[in-house]
């Protein structure tokens, strides 16, 4: 085997296809002389019973750093389980490359059906690796730092309390654009864009824009319109002294708890997440496969009877 490769598998345990799609895997890697990671947390769900996977691994724990030193993150679920993967892969420059099992896996490379020819791209070393953008987030309450984290997705601060309205102010680079009563506001990355940020009435910004997005979620005034700002700007969300704690959540899966008055800052992230690319089409075919978008006017539909 060849002990200078070593990719750290990274899975959805509840999709049906898992198990067979790991033990696919660990079989083709250990053939190719690539040793496999996996998560201790991962490894029951994976394991066929009496059979093991399939290939000799070494199991790993979260808290080890487990990406270190890898040649690369491989990914079988949904965009959840990428980003996942991301934290892991992130702080050691490690690129993630993702294989859906999900519905839409916005982030995946690859579904679930070109799983043989994604495994043989990362044997032969045929792909690329794309940087994407993150931010880094930053809260602070009376002076005192109360969270940092981060997010290739988005950040969202949320009303903690469903009967309670959050009274926000938006600011951007130190100067205030709007102050609102809503159920949260998102900030979001280019990538971010398609995700969380779509679904509450946020604009697509192609991937390769460098900018940063702040959309209100429900909010109860007259100027409440999503924004794009410069990468280089400064976002923060200031939550009223008088009114009502939040939530910050980070890519759906980091929370903290904000008392009332605490300060949100959000900047562009100084570490980005590498992601692997097999395939050269452009994001936009990739946006009309992934939402199954209609390209066909109903003049074009109905000229050809199928309408």
């Amino acid at each position: 085997m060849n002990a200078d490769r070593e990719v750290l598998l990274v899975v959805h345990p509840d999709y049906d296809t898992t198990r067979s799609a790991a033990r696919e895997v660990s079989a083709k890697f250990s053939k190719a002389g690539i040793r496999l990671r996996v998560l201790d947390k991962e490894v029951r769900d994976l394991i066929e019973p009496n059979q093991g996977l399939g290939s000799p691994c070494l199991v790993v724990a979260p808290e080890e750093d487990p990406a270190e030193g890898t040649e690369l993150v491989f990914v079988l679920g949904g965009d959840g389980t990428l980003l996942r993967a991301a934290e892991l892969a992130r702080p050691h420059g490690v690129p993630v490359l993702g294989v859906n099992l999900g519905r839409v896996g916005f982030l995946a490379e690859a579904d679930f059906d070109k799983l043989e020819d994604t495994m043989q791209r990362v044997v032969e070393r045929n792909y690329r690796v794309e940087e994407r953008m993150t931010i880094d987030v930053t809260a602070t309450c009376d002076g005192e730092v109360i969270a940092e984290t981060w997010a290739l997705n988005e950040a969202s601060v949320e009303k903690s309390s469903r009967d309670r309205v959050l009274d926000a102010l938006i600011e951007v680079d130190g100067r205030p654009v709007s102050a609102f009563g809503c159920d949260g506001v998102l900030c979001a990355t280019p990538t971010g864009s398609t995700a969380y940020a779509f679904s509450a009435g946020g604009p697509i910004i192609w991937p390769d824009v460098q900018a940063l997005l702040v959309v209100p979620s429900n909010a109860h005034a007259m100027f409440a319109r999503p924004l794009v700002v410069s990468k280089d700007s400064e976002i923060t969300v200031g939550i009223d002294p008088d009114g009502s704690t939040a939530v910050l959540t980070c890519d759906g899966s980091r929370h903290f708890d904000l008392p009332a008055g605490t300060r949100i800052q959000v900047v562009s992230g100084r570490v980005p997440v590498r992601l692997v690319r097999l395939w050269d089409g452009p994001f936009t075919d990739r946006l009309v496969q992934k939402f199954a978008l209609p390209v066909k006017s109903w003049r074009e539909r109905h000229a050809r009877g199928t309408e």
